[in-house]
């Protein structure tokens, strides 16, 4: 609806009505992304659906800053009209019995809603008005920290699959896409995530790759970000995962630190059991949060030493449990609820942040602490101070569920519009992504088509020896060829952003495949193609499949698709529906079980973590088997 605009007609416009638009960017060091013919980009606003929403949004755009005073002023004023009980509401929630995270107890009044905002608490009638009598309303949940990628679908997708569960708003870090598409990943994800009725706010990925061991599709410095930090929805520079490059001193790496201070954002971190001097400058270096806690002491160190904490239970990695001590009156004002990872089944089968309170509460957390702890916290956290309550002034988001023991999601409300109620959801539809990012999100595959001679090794190679239950991995030796009566595999990991025919061979030991092969472009963090196999044949022939459709899993045998999920977004996402992609993925598991994977593990999110050169001890990058702690190729 919108003409492309030169960056500089753009920024003026941004200065005179205070509007956002994706900057388009150029590469960092060794080349960010494939910049955009012109360097220009489409305006992110508000994705309008009607001619009055489309005549409304041209309006925004050209108005003075008067005008957009004016604008706002006579919201304001209605507002006041309505909280004085002068004016109706739009909408009325009658005999509401609330959480109030301020004074820690159930309040029962009617809460009035007007322009999308709390008028008032009181008495009062309205337009329209819905007794909720014998219900609980919540403020709308928010999850602190994840990788909306995780999901496999669209964010529009991920929308719908969350508002049910009463999540209004998510802080995403795109690293995922990042590291495929460079600084093009987050101009796309935050043109997709534009005007959902899930508010999507962002922390710009803060180590792309993950390791200068790495290859991925970017290399991004603090310039390639920095303007990012402009836009009205991101929050700040997401988890800082090379710590050992903070408490170095390493200049790349503390530069972005800084430049995200410059803008005064938030620092999210990435530190599991970080001590003593080390962790001090980390703080030290600005980093206020952590959400890789995996036990008490952790959690108390940096809590003590002035961090938020973030707890974690998500599909990967799960620390509620060992955290709940936190959740006291003594400790759970300085902590929030994060999901990181949330995968289709979880999604389907138990839900997002209201199955984290459910689980809190289960496990003796007063409810209301909880609730605090699903909302309030971390929307103070983030600098949204008007979400996270239910009181004047505040976004009329809510999660109104049964009761304070099962937490079952009734209705939710988004902005004062009803979005879902009793398995009903309101659709919308997704947001406009430019034709430019569109088309570079589906062509990221660049690698020659491999044959069997491309997994030919002549050397003993490292195994990498998988941990039932963990992503962590031991040193088993070395080996020269698959033993499929040791259960040793032939695992490669093939680049495939740059065509530079880089395969790093090692072999796997714990994953239980009897025949054919397993591959996936979901590989953390770089997403390169990983593949693990019985015989190099059929290795070649799941390596090629997952590039001719330009992505996702396959699961092969004697060189015929025995499962397969496509994944043709960056490789990392479908744009099918949450329910059709869970249904190809644990169609694709079954496949994997039946050639003999272990069914203790889950057969593509285990061995996605197999090529993440940040966790210990063996990893497999694009070169080779590393050794973590080392850093040291073996």
């Amino acid at each position: 609806d919108f003409p492309l605009m030169s960056r500089e007609i753009r920024n003026s416009i941004d200065k005179l009505s205070g509007t956002g638009y994706t900057l388009g960017k150029g590469g960092g060091q060794g080349g960010a992304s494939g910049r955009r013919p012109g360097g220009v980009c489409a305006p992110t606003a508000p994705h309008p659906t009607t001619p009055q929403e489309k005549g409304r949004a041209m309006i925004h755009h050209t108005e003075s800053y008067a005008g957009k005073i004016n604008r706002k002023l006579q919201k304001k004023q209605r507002i006041i009209e309505v909280a004085t009980g002068r004016q109706k509401a739009d909408l009325v929630l009658k005999n509401a019995t609330y959480v109030n995270v301020f004074s820690n107890e159930l309040c029962t009044a009617d809460i009035a809603v007007v322009e999308g905002l709390i008028a008032g608490i009181g008495s009062y009638a309205g337009v329209q008005e819905t007794d909720v009598r014998g219900k609980i309303v919540c403020p709308g949940f928010l999850d602190a920290h994840i990788h909306l990628e995780s999901a496999l679908v669209s964010p529009g997708e991920f929308a719908r699959a969350v508002l049910p569960h009463g999540t209004t708003t998510v802080i995403c870090d795109p690293h995922e896409i990042t590291n495929v598409m460079g600084t093009d990943g987050i101009d796309y994800m935050l043109q997709a995530t534009e005007g959902l009725p899930v508010d999507v706010r962002f922390m710009i990925p803060s180590c792309v790759p993950s390791s200068p061991l790495d290859e991925s599709g970017a290399n991004l410095d603090y310039h390639a970000i920095d303007s990012f930090f402009e836009h009205p929805r991101v929050q700040g520079l997401a988890e800082m995962m090379n710590y050992p490059g903070i408490t170095g001193g390493d200049p790349g790496a503390v530069a972005k630190i800084v430049a995200a201070q410059a803008h005064h954002k938030k620092i999210d971190g990435h530190a599991p059991d970080l001590t003593g001097k080390a962790l001090n400058a980390y703080i030290a270096a600005g980093v206020y949060s952590d959400h890789e806690c995996h036990d008490l002491s952790d959690a108390l160190a940096k809590l003590r030493l002035g961090q938020f904490i973030m707890i974690r239970e998500g599909t990967a990695a799960r620390n509620l449990e060992a955290l709940m001590p936190l959740l006291t009156p003594e400790y759970y004002h300085r902590c929030m609820f994060c999901t990181d990872d949330k995968h289709p089944s979880d999604l389907l089968e138990k839900g997002h942040i209201d199955y984290i309170v459910r689980k809190a509460v289960s496990l003796g957390c007063d409810p209301i602490l909880a609730v605090s702890a699903a909302c309030h916290h971390a929307a103070r956290y983030f600098l949204l101070n008007n979400r996270g309550a239910v009181a004047p002034g505040y976004l009329a988001d809510f999660a109104i569920v049964n009761n304070l023991t099962d937490f079952q999601v009734e209705t939710v409300y988004k902005k004062g519009r009803l979005v879902y109620h009793r398995g009903h959801l309101t659709d919308f539809p997704d947001p406009t992504v430019e034709p430019y990012l569109r088309g570079r999100a589906r062509d990221t595959f660049h690698v020659a088509r491999l044959t069997a001679d491309s997994f030919t090794c002549q050397r003993p190679r490292g195994v990498i020896g998988m941990v039932n239950g963990e992503i962590t991995t031991t040193d088993c030796g070395y080996a020269s060829a698959v033993d499929l009566q040791r259960d040793i595999l032939k695992i490669a990991v093939v680049e495939r952003h740059q065509n530079t025919g880089h395969i790093g061979i090692g072999y796997l030991q714990g994953y239980g495949l009897r025949s054919g092969a397993v591959a996936t472009s979901v590989s953390h963090d770089s997403h390169n193609i990983i593949v693990v196999g019985t015989n190099d044949l059929d290795m070649a022939f799941a390596v090629n499949h997952i590039a001719q459709q330009h992505g996702g899993i396959a699961v092969v045998s004697e060189q015929q698709v025995l499962g397969n999920l496509p994944l043709e977004i960056a490789g990392i996402m479908s744009g099918d529906t949450l329910v059709h992609v869970n249904e190809k993925l644990e169609a694709a598991k079954e496949a994997a079980y039946r050639l003999g994977v272990n069914r203790e593990i889950d057969p593509f999110m285990t061995l996605s973590f197999m090529a993440l050169p940040v966790i210990p001890t063996l990893r497999l990058t694009t070169r080779g088997v590393i050794d973590v702690l080392t850093q040291q190729y073996i």
